[in-house]
Parts: structure tokens; sequence; C-alpha cells
């Protein structure tokens, strides 16, 4: 099965904090592949891949549902979703990751516009 970690190497590689990662596991996004004799949480590079899918997802919106619709498509686990048309439902995330991006990009520009005008005063 490979390298185990526990959740504070885990939230080193993703820069989650341990919260965070409860919390993913508390509302079944990503479930420890397995627990220490103490009783710790141990996870395997897929989950840690599982857990970076995840944070694509939230900056663009994503709610829970969709996540675990979402994830059912690209990372499918025991327990997922059942999908009717997965691929019709991959091409509606697609359509709105891509919308979410745009209004991502607008903002960015705003910004970046305004760092120029606080620039421009202090010259």
């Amino acid at each position: 099965m490979g390298e185990r970690m526990q959740i504070g190497e885990v939230a080193e590689r993703t820069g989650l904090s341990l919260r965070t990662i409860r919390y993913y596991e508390e509302v079944g996004l990503v479930v420890p592949s397995g627990r220490s004799p103490g009783g710790f949480r141990l996870y395997t590079d897929p989950d840690v891949d599982r857990l970076r899918l995840i944070m694509r997802m939230k900056p663009l919106g994503f709610q829970l549902d969709e996540m675990r619709e979402l994830l059912a498509i690209l990372d499918p686990q025991d327990g997922d979703p059942e999908l009717a048309d997965p691929d019709a439902r991959l091409a509606e995330f697609t359509a709105n990751a891509e919308q979410a991006c745009e209004k991502l990009r607008a903002k960015l520009r705003i910004a970046e516009e305004f760092a120029e005008v606080l620039r421009a005063h202090r010259a």
C-alpha cells in the first residue's frame, strides 16, 4: 500500500490544517486508509492526492455535495454516490469550473489594477 503518514505530515504536504483534514473526513470527502495501533489516522499518497483534488475545487466554489459527485467521477472509491450519467455531469462541472476561473481572473485583474494605483501613489 506504500508509505503511511500521520495527519501532521499530510497537513505539511498539502498545506491544509489538521482541523480541515478532520472536517473533510467527518463529511466523507476523504477517509484515512487506516489507523495506527494507537488509533492515529494513517494516510497514503492516494489519500493526499484526493485531498489535493478537494483543495482545487474549493476556490472554484464547489459545494460539499458537488465535491462528492466530482470525486466519485475523478477518484472513485467504495461508498461514493452512483451517478446516472457521469460524462454529462463532468461536462457540467467543467463548464462551472471554467466560469469560476473567469470570475477569479476578473477579480485578479481588478486587484492588480488597484496595486498599480497604489504603486503609482508611492512614486
